[in-house]
């Protein structure tokens, strides 16, 4: 009896650690999908709520919410999204992955996270730039990376220390294949970040010695994983150009780059800066910001 007795107190404390556990990994989801795409955290509580709504048994209500979540998600993302985004001054970036595409997200996976909002500002500019280069590079294909969020709140889009008020954008570089010739829409990275380019022998390093916390991460694991391209100098130094020439007039106020890719490309402007070495590197894609 007094084993039978013992056993009771010993359930509901061990009931209520898993109902804490699973409470707190639902809010840990909440809030990564939120700082990931901005209203993917709202969609799981709307679907969550919908769920518990329609009385769901318990053992179906994980998957239930699963599949109402994508399908709400893709809906919003879609449709409703594009449309309220404009209340906050800003405008869906081109997202196709057609060949022919002068300006476009160069990973679907940026527009599924609700990350290729900018200011219009920002799209003529990109645009434009593309319009250029093509007349004089034929075939020349804009590309970029994370652009911002579709709502103006304020809230940062990590891991990024900007890219909160849509006038910034990341640029993918323009590469080579081993055979020396153009790869329209092709990096190293199949989302542009993380192929970086090496420092040569003798090239600055301002952070060879820097310490403490930081967002550099060099990912030396990764590199070796990654198909041989090559950057595109001309294209490349073709852009900085017209970044820092006619891009002026488009409101480009600022460029990131490592400084051993500006030694080595010959660019120089006062626009074009180092980032510090708190945050990521810059010498696998190119940061812009744009006045309004």
């Amino acid at each position: 009896m007094s084993a039978i007795v013992n056993d009771h107190p010993t359930e509901k404390p061990r009931s209520r650690w898993r109902t804490a556990l699973k409470v707190s990994l639902y809010l840990l989801v909440v809030v990564l999908l939120t700082l990931l795409t901005q209203i993917g955290g709202f969609v799981l509580v709307g679907a969550t709520l919908i769920v518990l709504a329609l009385r769901t048994p318990r053992r179906h209500r994980w998957l239930a919410t699963g599949a109402l979540f994508v399908a709400l998600y893709a809906v919003a993302s879609l449709t409703l999204v594009p449309a309220m985004a404009t209340a906050s001054g800003r405008i869906a970036l081109p997202c196709s992955r057609a060949p022919e595409a002068s300006v476009s997200a160069l990973s679907l996976l940026t527009c599924a996270l609700n990350r290729h909002y900018a200011t219009p500002s920002v799209a003529s500019l990109l645009e434009t730039m593309a319009d250029d280069l093509e007349r004089p590079l034929p075939n020349t294909r804009v590309r970029y990376l994370d652009a911002g969020f579709p709502f103006g709140w304020g809230m940062p889009m990590l891991p990024h220390l900007s890219h909160g008020d849509g006038r910034k954008v990341d640029l993918a570089f323009f590469y080579q294949n081993p055979d020396g010739l153009y790869v329209p829409g092709l990096t190293p990275s199949p989302i542009g970040y993380w192929g970086f380019e090496q420092p040569r022998p003798g090239d600055s390093q301002p952070c060879a010695e820097a310490q403490g916390l930081s967002l550099r991460w060099d990912m030396a694991w990764l590199q070796p994983l990654w198909p041989g391209l090559t950057l595109d100098e001309q294209r490349n130094v073709a852009m900085l150009n017209w970044l820092t020439g006619p891009g002026r007039a488009h409101g480009v106020t600022k460029i990131f780059l490592e400084p051993h890719l500006v030694e080595r490309l010959g660019v120089s402007d006062p626009m074009i800066r180092f980032q510090g070495c708190a945050a990521a590197r810059h010498d696998d894609h190119i940061h812009i910001e744009v006045r309004s």
